[in-house]
């Protein structure tokens, strides 16, 4: 969803998008299936997306470092400099409607958690924009993703 809003926002050249995960289970692999099929009914195709890990390298490099929940958010804030925590987000601090809540983890629900997740993201994605480009009247089509996100300016952002 970052990706495909950071083009329909104009800032594909000035944004760099990247997806990491805290832990290592699925290093190499593509996203949950259900997950690639709730985000494709919204135009979006992450099928080539392959799972990494955050690196320490990544504090450097990215502006934003976006989480979903509060274990994400802890762990990285164990691991990252303390000069870049201020870096590390939770995703859904940019949200109008779900505010500082955490994007739960819909891998062991039903295709409707995945659905839910995607507007939460869809949401809190539009107010990273505004913040982005300082436009409070930013609105952008619907699409979508369900990582934490790691943005830069380049603005990099990693999910």
């Amino acid at each position: 969803m970052l990706r495909k809003a950071i083009m329909d926002a104009g800032l594909d050249r000035q944004v760099e998008v990247d997806s990491a995960g805290t832990h290592a289970y699925h290093i190499g692999a593509a996203p949950d299936p259900r997950a690639q099929q709730a985000i494709r009914q919204r135009g979006v195709d992450i099928s080539q997306l392959r799972g990494r890990k955050v690196a320490d390298e990544d504090f450097e490099r990215f502006d934003y470092i976006l989480v979903m929940d509060d274990d994400n958010y802890s762990q990285l804030i164990r691991r990252a400099p303390a000069h870049h925590h201020g870096k590390i987000r939770r995703l859904l601090s940019f949200s109008r409607k779900y505010h500082n809540l955490d994007v739960v983890d819909p891998y062991y629900g039903n295709p409707q958690g995945f659905e839910e997740n995607l507007d939460m993201i869809e949401d809190a994605v539009q107010g990273l924009i505004r913040e982005i480009t300082g436009d409070t009247r930013v609105k952008m089509r619907s699409d979508s993703g369900t990582h934490p996100a790691v943005c830069s300016k380049k603005t990099r952002a990693t999910f």
